[in-house]
């Protein structure tokens, strides 16, 4: 249809982006007019093209990597939670002007809700591994829900920009400590590329952990990262990155196509057979 509403992801590169597979599902699943695409942003033209949204021919977008920073900037408004981190991930045009909101944190917690019900209830302390982008949000998100933050990172300095940004909820710690913390937290999270295809695997001992905890990692690549195997054979609920990714998808195609849709098995298992295919062609 000619007037159909036209969405996409902009990145430099996006050309492994996997949301044009979960959008162009939803679109067919409900029966509705409209079309996702990729589109590769040179970053040269970055700037220029989000302060020109509006002849794009787009009602909005997802922003990815390394546009979340530039197109925060170029927005006429922006959410509470994309202007606590600094950065958006989803834009609309509304009435002429760039709407910009980050939906990281819902993503988080919406994958937590769905995989690990009421691992919110389980206990009020979480260990963080990791201060950049990624780590913002799921910060944000656990204190959103009464969760005291404790902060591991490599470089220190850089876990207390991070603390500072959100107060005495977030503590940040040496890696000797990490062992004592273990005994009380309720959840552990990975934001590091550690355990991601290609990086070496995240070396830490999860057995002072209580047997009630979660561990997730917001790696989907591979699946079960060596943490997440690690805490199964621990007896320990775990989460995938893949949920995250999946619902954090949702509040843009709602503010695009007019429809609010749902995460199901089915999406997960399109999704899980494309990274399968990818992993075969890498093999050839």
């Amino acid at each position: 249809m000619e007037n159909a509403p036209r969405a996409a992801v902009i990145g430099w590169p996006v050309k492994h982006s996997r949301s044009p597979i979960i959008h162009r599902h939803w679109l067919k699943t409900y029966d509705l007019a409209g079309s996702y695409d990729r589109l590769a942003l040179e970053p040269e033209k970055a700037e220029a093209f989000f302060r020109s949204f509006s002849s794009s021919g787009l009602v909005g977008a997802n922003v990815t990597i390394p546009y979340k920073e530039t197109a925060f900037s170029c927005c006429d408004e922006v959410d509470e939670t994309a202007r606590v981190l600094g950065a958006v991930n989803t834009i609309v045009l509304k009435d002429g002007r760039l709407l910009g909101s980050n939906t990281d944190e819902f993503g988080f917690l919406g994958s937590l809700d769905s995989g690990a019900p009421g691992w919110d209830e389980i206990g009020k302390t979480a260990i963080v591994l990791g201060a950049g982008g990624a780590a913002r949000a799921v910060v944000w998100a656990l204190l959103s829900r009464g969760l005291t933050v404790h902060l591991f990172n490599r470089t220190r300095k850089r876990a207390k920009v991070l603390a500072d940004r959100f107060g005495s909820g977030v503590q940040v710690h040496e890696f000797d400590d990490l062992p004592t913390i273990l005994k009380t937290v309720s959840i552990f999270v990975n934001t590091t590329s550690f355990g991601m295809e290609g990086q070496p695997a995240l070396d830490v001992d999860l057995s002072p952990m209580p047997g009630s905890a979660v561990v997730t990692d917001i790696v989907y690549v591979p699946l079960e990262t060596p943490l997440l195997a690690l805490a199964r054979h621990r007896g320990l609920q775990t989460v995938d990155g893949l949920g995250m990714l999946l619902h954090q998808a949702i509040p843009g195609f709602e503010l695009w196509f007019g429809h609010r849709p749902q995460v199901t098995a089915e999406l997960r298992s399109i999704v899980l057979e494309d990274m399968a295919w990818d992993e075969k062609l890498g093999e050839a």
